[in-house]
């Protein structure tokens, strides 16, 4: 297993698709792991208390989880994974929507996750019906 995840033999496109978004993911999550206050200001969110500091490396830790688990999960070619990508991927935008509606957060924010969500969501799955047809 683990020399599959050093070099995979191996990986269709759409896992390989489903990869690099893990990458993404686990970077975007990663930074605000570790320079919460920095990217509280680039998302335009203001200062930031302590608590909200913490908070914000909280949601950090959990965007870099399910970067990690798509990253993983592209490596190791689980076509089963990249199948439930595009189905919940989809989810994103409208609740993207949902909470800039309710001022939850703002919305260059709220648009800028849901084009590169929705983006991510159509590669994979142009790349996957691709594969589909030549099987």
């Amino acid at each position: 297993m683990f020399r599959r995840l050093l070099s995979p033999p191996e990986q269709s496109r759409a896992a390989k698709t489903v990869e690099i978004y893990g990458w993404i993911i686990f970077a975007e999550g990663g930074l605000l792991l570790l320079f919460p206050d920095f990217m509280a200001r680039l998302m335009h969110f203001g200062p930031l208390t302590l608590q909200a500091s913490g908070f914000l490396r909280l949601i950090g830790m959990l965007v870099s989880g399910f970067g990690m688990l798509y990253l993983l999960s592209g490596r190791l070619n689980a076509e089963g994974f990249v199948f439930a990508t595009l189905i919940d991927r989809p989810f994103v935008a409208p609740n993207m929507a949902i909470l800039w509606l309710f001022g939850a957060i703002p919305g260059p924010l709220a648009l800028l996750l849901a084009i590169e969500d929705s983006l991510s969501w159509l590669w994979t799955l142009l790349t996957w019906r691709a594969e589909r047809r030549r099987s």
